[in-house]
């Protein structure tokens, strides 16, 4: 069975990133004994992934790479913002330990009042730099993997828009 829209893909892969000028460095791998499945057309992935796995089968192996632009953006230099260290700060005038570490995520709103995640850049003496470009914005991906199996979605998962059961989305 080829991998088309509404199937359920499981798969896995390393993937490799590079910024301009880089050479590529590991970024993840996920092996067979914990695959990444996803509902093709419906997945939330880059748009380029799903177009270079289509019309694969279980068995088939991959090695391509996706432009920054195609992938997660580029990065962008605006992106990143000074906040005064007394944002954070709780009740007792504190900063809870531990949570303006260096990569931590912390959870925004925008003007719109949309969830935006920013990440902790740097802390300074009263100034927390914040980066809310994609951790993977302005690199190129380059992917490794193996179609592990491919299946026709159920009926509840087209609806959902979302794998069940094992390795996907489970409903409690």
């Amino acid at each position: 069975m080829k991998i088309s829209n509404g199937k359920v893909v499981s798969t896995a892969y390393t993937l490799y990133t590079s910024g301009p000028g880089d050479d590529f460095e590991l970024v993840e791998e996920v092996g067979e004994d914990e695959a990444m499945f996803y509902l093709a057309g419906n997945s939330g992935l880059p748009p380029k992934f799903e177009e270079n796995l289509n019309g694969l089968e279980a068995g088939d192996t991959y090695n391509f790479e996706i432009s920054p632009e195609d992938g997660f953006g580029e990065f962008y230099d605006d992106n990143v913002v000074d906040f005064s260290l007394d944002m954070f700060k709780i009740e007792d005038g504190q900063v809870p330990a531990g949570f303006l570490e260096p990569g931590n995520p912390i959870p925004f709103t925008n003007d719109e009042g949309a969830k935006i995640q920013g990440r902790v850049v740097e802390v300074k003496e009263d100034v927390v730099i914040i980066d809310f470009n994609h951790p993977l914005a302005g690199k190129t991906l380059k992917f490794e993997g193996k179609v592990l199996t491919v299946r026709e979605a159920t009926s509840e998962e087209l609806d959902h828009g979302h794998v069940h059961g094992p390795g996907g989305h489970h409903h409690h």
